[in-house]
């Protein structure tokens, strides 16, 4: 068994919707029946005993040891505990050779998962020792460490009800919620709504009581002390019991309750003191420990805390003890389980000496002993929520020290007897107000129900109804793809909206390109959908992102493809026929949302075919107005665009819509018919996102065919009275749609300037050539960079083999270099003459072709 490649699947993609581990596996010839694998499922059970042998694809009667890989790589994350359900192994078209798909809910954890599998299925064909807790172990680990906690957990999976997208910005609790101008910001249990000048009052225990003083919040008495001395001299002063704690600390870390003699006093001090070295005396306020959490202006949960404990049984030690209760699965070491693990650390030490106890002693049975005074939960406590039973002016009082201090969410510590009545007739007081407050007791409290503080923290983030989404629309096809897309773009800024694109030659915000290169992949649809500034994002949507990650998106609004035809890249990562690349293509018409278009060319029967998987609905275009297709979607009262008169013309039902080709300049007049699809493929998606048709014809009528708004798109110059077209056509539908286009504009004598890009297979490379000896006078075949992996001369040979039976060609030059290539045509042109050049390296060769023009 070999694994030559490993993906992380991060969006949906061709499998599913499922984030996904994907690894392509070569198996021998008896790797591709296990049963030709004596003892093999046995010893492989005998590893894994919970292990379910999936086989989901079932294409065959054989059962492979790439299936056996799928199995284990799913069970071992499940019996781990994370929550996977969708794999599924596929034979590629190479004999022996399978992709192996699994999904993940951390990828991290999914990858280990696959390479403990890997290490599973070899241990049992070596008959090998596989040592399954270990594994199991490992995995939890790393989910417990890599998974959201359970505060940014729970207020992510609010927002995942509420249909918002999310995505983690780091590897910790910091989250986006929505989309471009209208997301929101979270880390742990703080907002983008949350104060940093808010957050360092919460910190300072002094500062804060000072302004919850200034606002009648009941408080207790103290000072700041920075030395045991002096803590004990604050101490006599305000009298004891008294809390020792750090002015500047969190999660109950150094604090110490009800110290009453001087050396309790110096032991605490030293503990405040290591965390930090401005420590604050107060007084001592008898009664329960309550935590109230605050978000925006109201109360959405109480809970009363507990301190630390254990109960004697009379036969282990307290420390013995501790660790009995620290087995249980629900604590942990840090905060992603409901309970945290009860340490015995110095004030833990020194509370068992004030009970009359060392953490060797044996308790009778039955008997409480107290491990810690203060009760939070970092520190071992547990927690009973009292949502239901505060007081409406005990919860005013939360509230209101909550805003004087500033904070959106706050959790305000108070302790009092009970919450049942109000601070002021019972002595109690607001002992801490805390920025980032910890939500795991108000979800899964140890006692009573949990609450729905997720929920309340995104309901103060997105008002209802707002999904914190932007309109998206993803462009797919083998031609057309980036000027429909550049066109939507620049309707949607007709329209107002602040546009970010993507596209093959780079990213654009608001017109300003911020990225080069190939970005028509998720990750740059990921980087659009971080801007703050953007309001709408249309995608270019290759297949090779698409195979390589998945979308960049969960959904769009509006799903285009603009034409399969004879396809483009085959051959390339299994994609071997057209049907393989519509599956691909269609991965973007699979994910438009509910309430969402899809806008399908008719005259392509598989596009067309893609409408079967859309959730949302359909509008077909086509040229001719009486193609089936679109004829019976229409008669359906469904939308439609077609071509009528001079006038593209959008319907449905008894509407009808209008707009003049002469007012639509990229298609020459309607002289271009390549373009005329284009335009009524982003008609169509305009019209799918609602934008209103006058702004959608300002729109059209300003795009223009330039070289700055669609580079290397059918860009049109003069020289010498001759007309010249630069595209980059580069497969033979393109080519044909270019010569169709070149047929219908007039001209004396034609030339063109072609390569080959040598990633496409030789029979599509001839094809191209084949179409252009039957429409052009003179060929100027050139070699440069775009070789890819050819040997020097085999691409200009294969286009030379595709002039071989040329009809109107009659002069065949071969010319090294893209740049002399142009020259050489250029020099050659006359009044009257076309010249159609087909770029490589596009933004270069325009620039140089402008050069030469201007000149």
């Amino acid at each position: 068994m070999e694994i030559s490649r490993v993906r992380a699947l991060r969006g949906p993609n061709l499998w599913s919707r499922h984030t996904s581990i994907e690894a392509v596996v070569r198996c021998s010839h008896d790797e591709q029946n296990i049963a030709l694998l004596p003892g093999f499922e046995e010893r492989l059970r005998a590893r894994f005993p919970e292990i379910e042998l999936l086989d989901t694809a079932r294409q065959g009667p054989l059962f492979s040891l790439a299936d056996a890989l799928e199995s284990a790589a799913l069970c071992l994350q499940a019996q781990a505990g994370c929550p996977v359900t969708f794999s599924r192994t596929v034979q590629t078209v190479e004999a022996g050779t399978y992709q192996v798909i699994v999904e993940y809910t951390e990828e991290a954890v999914g990858r280990l998962a696959f390479d403990l599998a890997v290490q599973l299925c070899q241990a049992a064909l070596d008959d090998t020792l596989f040592n399954l807790a270990t594994a199991l172990a490992s995995l939890r680990e790393l989910d417990e460490d890599v998974r959201l906690g359970p505060s940014t957990g729970s207020i992510v999976d609010a927002a995942v009800a509420r249909g918002i997208p999310y995505r983690r910005l780091t590897e910790g609790s910091m989250v986006q919620f929505g989309w471009g101008s209208r997301q929101q910001r979270i880390q742990a249990a703080e907002t983008g709504f949350t104060s940093a000048i808010s957050e360092a009052i919460a910190q300072d225990k002094e500062m804060t009581k000072l302004l919850l003083s200034a606002a009648g919040v009941p408080v207790p008495d103290g000072r700041s002390v920075g030395t045991a001395d002096d803590a004990w001299a604050a101490a006599q002063e305000i009298g004891a019991p008294v809390v020792i704690k750090p002015r500047d600390g969190n999660q109950g870390k150094g604090v110490a309750v009800n110290m009453k003699t001087e050396d309790e006093v110096r032991t605490a001090f030293a503990a405040a003191f290591a965390i930090c070295e401005d420590v604050v005396v107060e007084r001592f306020l008898p009664g329960q420990d309550y935590r109230l959490l605050v978000v925006g202006k109201q109360l959405v949960a109480a809970a009363r805390r507990s301190p630390p404990e254990v109960r004697g049984d009379g036969e282990h030690t307290i420390a013995e003890l501790v660790a009995i209760v620290n087995q249980d699965p629900l604590r942990g070491d840090g905060h992603a389980t409901p309970l945290t693990k009860i340490r015995l650390d110095s004030i833990g030490i020194a509370t068992l000496e004030k009970q009359g106890y060392t953490i060797d002693s044996i308790p009778a049975r039955g008997v409480p002993v107290l491990l810690r005074n203060n009760a939070n939960l970092s520190t071992g406590g547990t927690a009973t929520d009292v949502t239901d039973d505060v007081h409406p002016e005990l919860a005013a009082r939360a509230v209101e020290a909550a805003q004087m201090i500033g904070l959106d969410i706050c959790g305000v510590d108070i302790v009092c007897e009970t919450v049942l009545k109000t601070l002021e007739e019972q002595g109690g007081g607001v002992v801490e107000v805390n920025a980032a407050p910890g939500l795991r007791m108000h979800i899964k409290p140890s006692f009573g129900k949990g609450r729905a503080v997720g929920e309340a923290i995104v309901a103060s983030m997105f008002r209802e109804g707002d999904d914190g989404r932007i309109p998206v629309v993803a462009v797919a096809g083998t031609n057309g793809k980036t000027t429909t897309t550049r066109l939507i773009g620049h309707i949607l800024t007709a329209d107002k909206y602040r546009v970010g694109m993507t596209s093959t030659d780079g990213v654009y915000i608001e017109n300003q390109r911020i990225d080069t290169g190939d970005c028509s992949g998720p990750r740059s649809a990921r980087n659009v959908l971080m801007h703050p500034r953007v309001d709408a994002a249309v995608f270019e949507t290759a297949r090779g992102g698409i195979l390589r990650e998945g979308l960049g998106f969960d959904r769009c609004n509006v799903a285009v493809v603009t034409n399969i035809g004879v396809g483009d890249h085959l051959g390339l990562n299994f994609i071997t026929t057209v049907e393989d690349l519509a599956i691909v293509k269609r991965v973007i018409v699979q994910n438009v949302a509910p309430a969402g278009m899809a806008v399908l060319n008719a005259a392509d029967p598989i596009v067309a075919g893609m409408a079967a998987s859309c959730p949302g609905r359909v509008t077909f275009f086509a040229q001719d107005l009486n193609q089936a297709v679109l004829a019976t979607h229409r008669a359906q009262g469904q939308r439609v665009l077609f071509v009528d008169q001079g006038h593209i013309v959008a319907a449905e039902g008894s509407f009808e819509h209008r707009i003049r080709l002469a007012d639509i300049p990229i298609t020459l007049n309607g002289l271009i018919g390549f373009q005329i699809e284009n335009a009524m493929a982003a008609i169509g998606a305009a019209w799918g996102l609602g934008i209103d048709w006058d702004v959608m014809l300002d729109g059209l009528r300003s795009f223009r065919n330039g070289t700055d708004t669609t580079p290397g798109r059918f860009n049109v110059f003069t020289h010498q009275g001759a007309t010249v077209i630069a595209d980059y056509g580069h497969n033979p539908d393109a080519i044909a749609a270019l010569t169709r286009a070149v047929e219908s504009l007039p001209s004396k004598r034609r030339s063109v300037v072609i390569s080959g890009a040598g990633d496409r297979r030789d029979d599509d490379i001839r094809r191209q050539t084949e179409i252009l000896g039957d429409a052009f006078d003179d060929v100027i075949l050139y070699e440069d960079q775009c070789q890819r992996g050819r040997a020097d001369g085999e691409v200009v040979k294969l286009l030379r083999e595709g002039l071989s039976k040329a009809k109107r060609t009659q002069s065949v030059n071969e010319i090294r270099g893209e740049f002399l290539a142009i020259d050489t045509a250029l020099n050659k042109l006359q009044s009257g003459d076309l010249c159609l050049i087909l770029v490589d390296q596009v933004e270069e060769a325009l620039a140089h072709i402008a050069s030469r023009v201007a000149a």
